[in-house]
Protein backbone atom coordinates (compact mmCIF):
# COMPACT_ATOMS: atom_id res chain seq x y z
CA UNK A 1 0.00 0.00 0.00
CA UNK A 2 1.47 3.69 -0.68
CA UNK A 3 2.33 5.58 1.67
CA UNK A 4 1.64 9.04 0.58
CA UNK A 5 -0.03 10.84 3.61
CA UNK A 6 -3.42 12.28 2.68
CA UNK A 7 -4.09 16.14 1.53
CA UNK A 8 -7.08 17.95 3.37
CA UNK A 9 -8.78 17.77 0.34
CA UNK A 10 -9.10 13.95 0.52
CA UNK A 11 -9.77 13.62 4.03
CA UNK A 12 -12.68 16.10 3.69
CA UNK A 13 -13.78 14.47 0.16
CA UNK A 14 -13.96 11.22 2.31
CA UNK A 15 -15.76 12.46 4.94
CA UNK A 16 -18.46 14.28 2.69
CA UNK A 17 -19.78 10.80 1.95
CA UNK A 18 -20.62 10.03 5.49
CA UNK A 19 -22.13 13.34 4.91
CA UNK A 20 -23.87 11.97 1.76
CA UNK A 21 -25.38 8.80 3.31
CA UNK A 22 -26.93 9.57 6.69
CA UNK A 23 -29.56 11.54 4.75
CA UNK A 24 -30.82 7.63 3.99
CA UNK A 25 -30.32 6.32 7.19
CA UNK A 26 -31.87 9.37 9.36
CA UNK A 27 -34.76 9.76 6.96
CA UNK A 28 -35.84 6.42 5.62
CA UNK A 29 -34.88 4.17 8.30
CA UNK A 30 -34.98 6.52 11.33
CA UNK A 31 -37.34 9.19 11.08
CA UNK A 32 -40.22 9.37 8.41
CA UNK A 33 -40.38 5.96 6.10
CA UNK A 34 -40.39 3.54 8.89
CA UNK A 35 -43.47 5.04 10.31
CA UNK A 36 -44.87 5.27 7.24
CA UNK A 37 -44.35 1.79 6.01
CA UNK A 38 -46.02 0.69 9.73
CA UNK A 39 -48.92 3.14 9.87
CA UNK A 40 -49.78 3.34 6.01
CA UNK A 41 -48.21 0.33 4.09
CA UNK A 42 -48.90 -2.11 6.97
CA UNK A 43 -52.29 -0.04 7.81
CA UNK A 44 -50.88 -0.04 11.37
CA UNK A 45 -51.51 -3.91 12.00
CA UNK A 46 -49.94 -5.36 14.85
CA UNK A 47 -47.37 -7.27 12.97
CA UNK A 48 -46.60 -4.41 11.44
CA UNK A 49 -42.99 -3.55 12.84
CA UNK A 50 -42.20 -6.99 12.85
CA UNK A 51 -42.94 -6.64 8.91
CA UNK A 52 -40.89 -3.61 8.97
CA UNK A 53 -37.95 -5.55 10.97
CA UNK A 54 -38.35 -8.53 8.72
CA UNK A 55 -37.60 -6.43 6.10
CA UNK A 56 -34.65 -5.00 7.37
CA UNK A 57 -33.52 -8.51 8.51
CA UNK A 58 -33.18 -9.84 5.03
CA UNK A 59 -31.51 -6.91 3.71
CA UNK A 60 -28.58 -7.40 6.19
CA UNK A 61 -28.47 -10.83 5.45
CA UNK A 62 -27.51 -10.36 1.82
CA UNK A 63 -24.96 -7.67 3.63
CA UNK A 64 -23.46 -10.51 5.48
CA UNK A 65 -23.05 -12.71 2.61
CA UNK A 66 -21.74 -10.17 0.32
CA UNK A 67 -19.96 -8.26 2.52
CA UNK A 68 -16.78 -10.09 3.02
CA UNK A 69 -16.42 -11.57 -0.63
CA UNK A 70 -17.23 -7.80 -2.65
CA UNK A 71 -14.37 -6.41 0.48
CA UNK A 72 -12.04 -9.22 -0.85
CA UNK A 73 -12.99 -8.45 -4.68
CA UNK A 74 -11.87 -4.37 -3.35
CA UNK A 75 -8.82 -6.12 -1.70
CA UNK A 76 -7.89 -7.85 -5.16
CA UNK A 77 -8.32 -5.08 -7.73
CA UNK A 78 -7.64 -2.16 -5.81
CA UNK A 79 -11.00 -1.36 -7.13
CA UNK A 80 -12.92 0.28 -3.44
CA UNK A 81 -14.13 3.45 -5.62
CA UNK A 82 -15.61 1.16 -8.19
CA UNK A 83 -17.53 -0.95 -5.66
CA UNK A 84 -18.54 2.84 -3.64
CA UNK A 85 -20.34 4.48 -7.32
CA UNK A 86 -22.17 0.86 -8.11
CA UNK A 87 -23.31 0.45 -4.00
CA UNK A 88 -24.10 5.05 -4.18
CA UNK A 89 -26.09 4.45 -7.52
CA UNK A 90 -27.98 1.42 -6.65
CA UNK A 91 -28.84 3.35 -3.02
CA UNK A 92 -30.07 6.34 -4.61
CA UNK A 93 -32.48 4.61 -7.45
CA UNK A 94 -34.35 2.91 -4.91
CA UNK A 95 -34.39 5.57 -2.15
CA UNK A 96 -36.02 7.64 -5.01
CA UNK A 97 -38.24 5.06 -6.03
CA UNK A 98 -39.93 4.66 -2.37
CA UNK A 99 -41.76 7.64 -3.75
CA UNK A 100 -44.11 5.28 -5.51
CA UNK A 101 -44.91 2.82 -2.65
CA UNK A 102 -48.21 3.60 -1.18
CA UNK A 103 -51.23 1.44 0.54
CA UNK A 104 -52.07 -2.09 -0.48
CA UNK A 105 -48.08 -1.89 -2.07
CA UNK A 106 -46.44 -4.15 0.94
CA UNK A 107 -44.23 -6.23 -1.56
CA UNK A 108 -42.89 -3.18 -3.81
CA UNK A 109 -42.25 -1.18 -0.81
CA UNK A 110 -40.41 -4.03 1.08
CA UNK A 111 -38.11 -4.73 -2.19
CA UNK A 112 -37.09 -1.30 -2.45
CA UNK A 113 -36.14 -1.12 1.37
CA UNK A 114 -33.91 -4.19 0.88
CA UNK A 115 -32.66 -2.98 -2.58
CA UNK A 116 -31.53 0.48 -1.13
CA UNK A 117 -30.44 -0.56 2.41
CA UNK A 118 -28.25 -3.44 0.90
CA UNK A 119 -26.06 -0.75 -1.39
CA UNK A 120 -25.94 1.32 1.60
CA UNK A 121 -24.67 -0.95 3.55
CA UNK A 122 -21.81 -1.97 0.98
CA UNK A 123 -20.97 1.31 0.53
CA UNK A 124 -20.35 2.37 3.79
CA UNK A 125 -18.14 -0.62 3.99
CA UNK A 126 -16.26 0.07 0.68
CA UNK A 127 -16.13 3.74 2.47
CA UNK A 128 -14.73 2.90 6.05
CA UNK A 129 -12.03 0.88 3.95
CA UNK A 130 -10.38 4.43 2.87
CA UNK A 131 -9.84 5.24 6.31
CA UNK A 132 -6.73 3.24 7.44
CA UNK A 133 -4.88 4.52 3.93
CA UNK A 134 -6.27 8.01 4.95
CA UNK A 135 -4.70 8.54 8.95
CA UNK A 136 -2.44 6.05 10.26
CA UNK A 137 -1.94 5.04 13.66
CA UNK A 138 -3.29 7.46 16.66
CA UNK A 139 -5.24 10.03 14.17
CA UNK A 140 -7.46 7.44 12.77
CA UNK A 141 -9.97 7.89 15.48
CA UNK A 142 -9.79 11.50 15.10
CA UNK A 143 -10.36 10.74 11.03
CA UNK A 144 -13.17 8.73 11.45
CA UNK A 145 -15.07 10.64 14.28
CA UNK A 146 -14.62 13.95 11.83
CA UNK A 147 -16.34 11.44 9.13
CA UNK A 148 -19.05 11.11 11.88
CA UNK A 149 -19.58 14.43 12.93
CA UNK A 150 -19.91 15.59 9.19
CA UNK A 151 -22.53 12.86 8.53
CA UNK A 152 -24.64 13.57 11.58
CA UNK A 153 -24.87 17.75 10.04
CA UNK A 154 -25.96 15.48 6.46
CA UNK A 155 -28.36 13.67 8.33
CA UNK A 156 -29.70 17.48 9.55
CA UNK A 157 -29.77 18.83 6.06
CA UNK A 158 -32.07 16.01 5.12
CA UNK A 159 -34.02 16.50 8.34
CA UNK A 160 -34.16 19.83 8.06
CA UNK A 161 -35.54 19.58 3.76
CA UNK A 162 -37.99 16.50 4.84
CA UNK A 163 -39.44 18.91 7.43
CA UNK A 164 -40.37 21.92 5.57
CA UNK A 165 -41.64 19.34 2.73
CA UNK A 166 -43.72 17.70 5.29
CA UNK A 167 -44.93 20.98 6.66
CA UNK A 168 -45.56 22.29 3.52
CA UNK A 169 -47.08 19.60 1.35
CA UNK A 170 -49.46 18.79 4.37
CA UNK A 171 -50.40 22.67 4.63
CA UNK A 172 -51.52 22.45 0.84
CA UNK A 173 -53.93 19.23 1.59
CA UNK A 174 -51.36 16.24 0.61
CA UNK A 175 -51.17 13.18 2.09
CA UNK A 176 -48.76 11.09 3.60
CA UNK A 177 -48.07 9.79 0.59
CA UNK A 178 -47.69 12.78 -0.79
CA UNK A 179 -45.31 14.82 1.85
CA UNK A 180 -43.00 11.24 2.56
CA UNK A 181 -42.69 10.66 -1.62
CA UNK A 182 -41.10 14.32 -1.86
CA UNK A 183 -39.04 13.76 0.74
CA UNK A 184 -37.42 10.28 -0.37
CA UNK A 185 -36.60 11.88 -3.59
CA UNK A 186 -34.92 14.82 -1.65
CA UNK A 187 -33.11 12.24 0.22
CA UNK A 188 -31.83 11.28 -2.73
CA UNK A 189 -30.69 13.79 -4.57
CA UNK A 190 -28.69 15.01 -1.40
CA UNK A 191 -26.86 11.79 -1.40
CA UNK A 192 -26.07 11.49 -5.26
CA UNK A 193 -24.45 14.96 -5.25
CA UNK A 194 -22.76 14.62 -1.79
CA UNK A 195 -21.05 11.64 -2.84
CA UNK A 196 -19.27 13.45 -5.62
CA UNK A 197 -16.23 14.66 -3.38
CA UNK A 198 -15.86 11.05 -2.29
CA UNK A 199 -15.53 9.66 -5.93
CA UNK A 200 -13.75 12.66 -7.44
CA UNK A 201 -11.21 13.20 -5.22
CA UNK A 202 -10.11 10.41 -2.88
CA UNK A 203 -7.30 8.24 -4.47
CA UNK A 204 -7.32 4.33 -4.17
CA UNK A 205 -3.30 3.97 -2.31
CA UNK A 206 -3.85 0.01 -2.47
CA UNK A 207 -2.48 -2.17 -4.79
CA UNK A 208 -3.92 -4.97 -6.63
CA UNK A 209 -3.20 -8.30 -4.47
CA UNK A 210 -4.06 -11.19 -6.91
CA UNK A 211 -7.29 -12.71 -8.61
CA UNK A 212 -10.49 -11.97 -7.35
CA UNK A 213 -12.47 -14.79 -5.99
CA UNK A 214 -15.15 -16.31 -8.15
CA UNK A 215 -18.58 -15.93 -7.21
CA UNK A 216 -19.21 -20.17 -6.84
CA UNK A 217 -16.59 -19.18 -4.13
CA UNK A 218 -18.21 -16.84 -2.22
CA UNK A 219 -19.15 -19.52 0.68
CA UNK A 220 -15.74 -20.82 0.86
CA UNK A 221 -14.18 -17.38 1.51
CA UNK A 222 -16.70 -16.42 4.00
CA UNK A 223 -15.78 -18.60 5.73
CA UNK A 224 -11.91 -18.16 5.12
CA UNK A 225 -12.82 -14.45 6.22
CA UNK A 226 -14.18 -15.47 9.67
CA UNK A 227 -11.26 -17.87 10.21
CA UNK A 228 -8.57 -15.35 9.39
CA UNK A 229 -10.22 -12.83 11.94
CA UNK A 230 -10.17 -15.47 14.50
CA UNK A 231 -6.66 -15.42 14.68
CA UNK A 232 -6.51 -12.14 15.05
CA UNK A 233 -7.73 -12.68 18.73
CA UNK A 234 -8.42 -9.22 20.20
CA UNK A 235 -10.51 -7.86 17.02
CA UNK A 236 -12.29 -10.95 17.19
CA UNK A 237 -13.40 -10.15 20.69
CA UNK A 238 -14.08 -7.06 19.96
CA UNK A 239 -16.55 -7.33 16.90
CA UNK A 240 -17.92 -10.22 19.05
CA UNK A 241 -18.96 -7.65 21.83
CA UNK A 242 -19.77 -5.00 18.94
CA UNK A 243 -22.63 -7.72 17.81
CA UNK A 244 -24.69 -6.68 21.21
CA UNK A 245 -24.01 -3.18 21.82
CA UNK A 246 -25.10 -2.95 17.82
CA UNK A 247 -27.64 -4.79 17.98
CA UNK A 248 -29.08 -1.96 20.58
CA UNK A 249 -28.26 0.89 18.72
CA UNK A 250 -30.04 -0.71 15.67
CA UNK A 251 -32.84 -0.85 17.46
CA UNK A 252 -32.96 3.40 18.31
CA UNK A 253 -31.74 3.74 14.73
CA UNK A 254 -34.70 1.70 12.82
CA UNK A 255 -36.91 1.83 15.13
CA UNK A 256 -37.11 5.33 16.90
CA UNK A 257 -39.77 7.04 15.05
CA UNK A 258 -42.37 3.84 15.43
CA UNK A 259 -41.70 3.92 19.07
CA UNK A 260 -42.17 7.86 19.39
CA UNK A 261 -45.83 7.06 17.68
CA UNK A 262 -46.49 3.99 18.78
CA UNK A 263 -46.01 4.71 22.79
CA UNK A 264 -46.27 8.92 22.61
CA UNK A 265 -48.56 9.41 19.58
CA UNK A 266 -45.92 11.44 17.88
CA UNK A 267 -46.77 13.04 14.21
CA UNK A 268 -44.59 12.87 11.77
CA UNK A 269 -43.41 16.55 12.81
CA UNK A 270 -42.76 16.19 15.98
CA UNK A 271 -40.11 13.16 15.42
CA UNK A 272 -38.63 15.20 12.70
CA UNK A 273 -38.20 17.82 14.89
CA UNK A 274 -36.53 15.44 17.84
CA UNK A 275 -34.22 13.66 15.36
CA UNK A 276 -32.87 17.40 14.13
CA UNK A 277 -31.91 17.86 17.77
CA UNK A 278 -30.73 13.83 18.66
CA UNK A 279 -28.55 14.37 15.08
CA UNK A 280 -26.82 17.91 17.05
CA UNK A 281 -26.43 15.87 20.18
CA UNK A 282 -25.01 13.05 18.29
CA UNK A 283 -22.48 15.39 15.99
CA UNK A 284 -20.84 16.54 18.99
CA UNK A 285 -20.45 13.05 20.64
CA UNK A 286 -18.94 11.60 17.05
CA UNK A 287 -16.33 14.60 17.61
CA UNK A 288 -15.95 14.58 21.12
CA UNK A 289 -15.25 10.73 21.88
CA UNK A 290 -12.98 10.76 18.84
CA UNK A 291 -10.36 13.19 20.74
CA UNK A 292 -10.98 11.27 24.12
CA UNK A 293 -10.34 7.48 22.27
CA UNK A 294 -7.06 9.36 21.28
CA UNK A 295 -6.14 10.15 24.35
CA UNK A 296 -7.82 7.49 27.23
CA UNK A 297 -7.72 4.89 25.26
CA UNK A 298 -10.38 3.07 23.05
CA UNK A 299 -11.66 0.47 25.02
CA UNK A 300 -11.95 2.48 28.04
CA UNK A 301 -14.28 5.41 26.05
CA UNK A 302 -15.86 2.83 24.13
CA UNK A 303 -16.96 1.63 28.21
CA UNK A 304 -18.17 5.17 29.00
CA UNK A 305 -19.84 5.01 25.44
CA UNK A 306 -22.16 1.67 26.98
CA UNK A 307 -22.97 3.39 29.99
CA UNK A 308 -24.33 6.17 28.73
CA UNK A 309 -26.45 3.58 26.16
CA UNK A 310 -27.58 1.79 29.33
CA UNK A 311 -29.13 5.01 31.15
CA UNK A 312 -30.38 6.52 28.17
CA UNK A 313 -32.65 3.41 27.25
CA UNK A 314 -33.57 2.98 30.81
CA UNK A 315 -35.35 6.50 31.12
CA UNK A 316 -36.88 5.58 27.90
CA UNK A 317 -38.42 2.74 28.17
CA UNK A 318 -39.26 3.81 32.14
CA UNK A 319 -40.35 7.62 31.72
CA UNK A 320 -44.16 8.02 30.77
CA UNK A 321 -44.26 11.54 29.59
CA UNK A 322 -42.44 13.87 26.53
CA UNK A 323 -39.21 15.41 28.84
CA UNK A 324 -37.95 11.90 29.48
CA UNK A 325 -37.99 10.95 25.92
CA UNK A 326 -36.33 13.89 24.94
CA UNK A 327 -33.62 13.16 27.60
CA UNK A 328 -33.49 9.75 26.56
CA UNK A 329 -33.24 10.75 23.16
CA UNK A 330 -30.55 12.75 23.62
CA UNK A 331 -29.04 10.43 25.56
CA UNK A 332 -28.70 8.31 23.11
CA UNK A 333 -27.27 10.84 20.53
CA UNK A 334 -24.40 11.35 22.34
CA UNK A 335 -23.45 7.65 23.07
CA UNK A 336 -24.13 6.91 19.12
CA UNK A 337 -22.25 8.93 17.32
CA UNK A 338 -19.26 7.95 19.91
CA UNK A 339 -20.18 4.46 19.40
CA UNK A 340 -20.34 4.11 16.03
CA UNK A 341 -17.51 6.63 15.56
CA UNK A 342 -15.32 4.68 18.02
CA UNK A 343 -16.05 1.30 16.87
CA UNK A 344 -15.08 1.87 13.21
CA UNK A 345 -12.01 3.45 14.26
CA UNK A 346 -10.64 0.47 16.10
CA UNK A 347 -11.54 -2.08 13.29
CA UNK A 348 -8.75 -0.40 11.45
CA UNK A 349 -6.88 0.29 14.71
CA UNK A 350 -6.67 -3.71 14.91
CA UNK A 351 -7.07 -5.05 11.15
CA UNK A 352 -4.25 -5.99 9.24
CA UNK A 353 -3.14 -3.02 6.71
CA UNK A 354 -3.10 -5.49 3.25
CA UNK A 355 -6.40 -6.69 4.35
CA UNK A 356 -8.29 -3.64 5.25
CA UNK A 357 -11.33 -4.24 2.96
CA UNK A 358 -11.83 -7.58 3.90
CA UNK A 359 -11.69 -7.07 7.45
CA UNK A 360 -14.33 -4.21 7.36
CA UNK A 361 -16.72 -6.69 4.91
CA UNK A 362 -16.26 -8.68 8.14
CA UNK A 363 -16.89 -6.26 10.55
CA UNK A 364 -19.91 -5.52 8.23
CA UNK A 365 -21.39 -8.71 8.49
CA UNK A 366 -21.25 -7.91 12.38
CA UNK A 367 -23.02 -4.98 12.19
CA UNK A 368 -25.39 -6.45 9.95
CA UNK A 369 -25.82 -9.28 12.17
CA UNK A 370 -27.12 -6.88 14.94
CA UNK A 371 -28.98 -5.09 12.69
CA UNK A 372 -31.16 -8.43 12.30
CA UNK A 373 -30.41 -9.51 16.16
CA UNK A 374 -31.92 -6.25 18.06
CA UNK A 375 -34.90 -5.36 15.71
CA UNK A 376 -36.18 -8.37 14.80
CA UNK A 377 -36.03 -9.37 18.83
CA UNK A 378 -38.08 -6.08 19.41
CA UNK A 379 -40.82 -6.52 16.41
CA UNK A 380 -41.28 -10.00 17.25
CA UNK A 381 -42.14 -9.05 21.21
CA UNK A 382 -44.26 -6.17 19.88
CA UNK A 383 -46.30 -8.85 17.69
CA UNK A 384 -46.23 -11.13 20.82
CA UNK A 385 -47.21 -9.02 23.28
CA UNK A 386 -49.68 -6.74 21.18
CA UNK A 387 -48.26 -3.61 21.00
CA UNK A 388 -45.97 -3.08 24.08
CA UNK A 389 -42.98 -0.82 22.73
CA UNK A 390 -42.09 -0.15 26.46
CA UNK A 391 -41.40 -3.77 27.32
CA UNK A 392 -39.76 -4.20 24.06
CA UNK A 393 -37.41 -0.72 24.43
CA UNK A 394 -36.81 -2.01 28.27
CA UNK A 395 -35.59 -5.50 27.10
CA UNK A 396 -33.28 -3.91 24.38
CA UNK A 397 -31.13 -2.64 27.62
CA UNK A 398 -29.80 -6.29 27.64
CA UNK A 399 -27.73 -5.88 24.40
CA UNK A 400 -25.54 -3.02 26.22
CA UNK A 401 -25.18 -5.07 29.71
CA UNK A 402 -24.09 -8.39 27.38
CA UNK A 403 -21.68 -6.06 25.09
CA UNK A 404 -20.15 -4.09 28.60
CA UNK A 405 -18.91 -7.67 29.97
CA UNK A 406 -17.46 -8.77 26.76
CA UNK A 407 -15.58 -5.38 25.98
CA UNK A 408 -13.44 -6.24 29.55
CA UNK A 409 -11.71 -9.32 28.05
CA UNK A 410 -10.47 -7.00 24.93
CA UNK A 411 -6.69 -6.33 25.08
CA UNK A 412 -6.39 -3.24 22.51
CA UNK A 413 -3.18 -3.17 23.27
CA UNK A 414 -1.87 -6.56 22.70
CA UNK A 415 -4.03 -7.03 19.40
CA UNK A 416 -2.60 -3.82 18.45
CA UNK A 417 1.23 -5.50 18.89
CA UNK A 418 -0.17 -8.45 16.80
CA UNK A 419 -0.27 -6.78 13.32
CA UNK A 420 2.98 -4.53 14.00
CA UNK A 421 5.32 -7.28 14.60
CA UNK A 422 7.40 -7.45 11.66
CA UNK A 423 7.59 -11.47 12.34
CA UNK A 424 4.12 -11.99 11.91
CA UNK A 425 2.11 -12.28 8.38
CA UNK A 426 -1.46 -11.26 8.08
CA UNK A 427 -1.22 -13.80 5.01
Amino acid sequence: MTTSPASRREIFAWALYDFANSGYTTVVLTAVFNAYFVSVIAGGAQWGTFAWTFTLSISYAIVMILGPWLGAWADSRAQKKRGLAWATAVCTLATALLATTGPNGLLWAALLVICSNVAYALGENFCAGFLPELAQGKDIAKVSAFGWSIGYLGGLLALGISLALVQGLRARGADAQGYVGAAMVAVAALYALAALPMLFFVRERSQPTGRAPTFSALIAHLKSSLQTVRSYTELQRFMVCALFYQAGVAVVITLAAVYAEAALGFKTEDTIKMLIVVNVTAAIGAALFGVLQDRFGHRQTIAFVLMIWLLGISVLALKTDRVGFWIAANLAGIALGACQSGGRALVGYLAPPDRLAEFYGVWGMYTRGAAILGPLTYGAITWATGGNHRLAMLLTGGFFIVAFVLLRRVDVEAGRARISSPTVSSR
